[in-house]
């Protein structure tokens, strides 16, 4: 049986540079995203977090062995794994909420504009 550590140790420095350019590449597309107001600040805070976690991840993978330890996980990339799944499934949740909330206030502003635009042609009427 392979224990975490002996995964880890597996894994080349090869590995952990590219792992570490990737999570680079993330922080600075984000950067570049919210530049160009292509990503929201509330969002981005969100995105840099998880990149800045992903390089310290890259840059300390003994943390990953030892949160798995902590759970009681003996293979550590399938705490990463329990990790990006649950980041996901919360923010499925957060966008299906977002949804939700924009689905009422467009509903509420049609209403509105279907308000003003009846007493906009009955005003027009009233004028003939």
């Amino acid at each position: 049986m392979t224990t975490s550590t002996g995964v880890l140790a597996a894994m080349s420095t090869e590995a952990h540079v590219l792992v570490i350019v990737l999570a680079a590449a993330v922080i600075l597309f984000i950067v570049h995203l919210v530049r160009s107001r292509q990503l929201r600040a509330k969002y981005s805070v969100l995105w840099f977090s998880i990149g800045l976690a992903l390089a310290v991840l890259a840059i300390f993978p003994d943390l990953l062995v030892e949160l798995s330890d902590l759970f009681g996980i003996e293979y550590a990339p399938a705490t990463f794994m329990l990790l990006a799944l649950s980041f996901l499934l919360l923010l499925v949740l957060h966008f299906s909420w977002e949804l939700s909330r924009l689905e009422d206030r467009t509903r509420a502003l049609a209403e509105e504009h279907a308000l003003l635009r009846q007493e906009f042609e009955q005003r027009q009427s009233d004028q003939r």
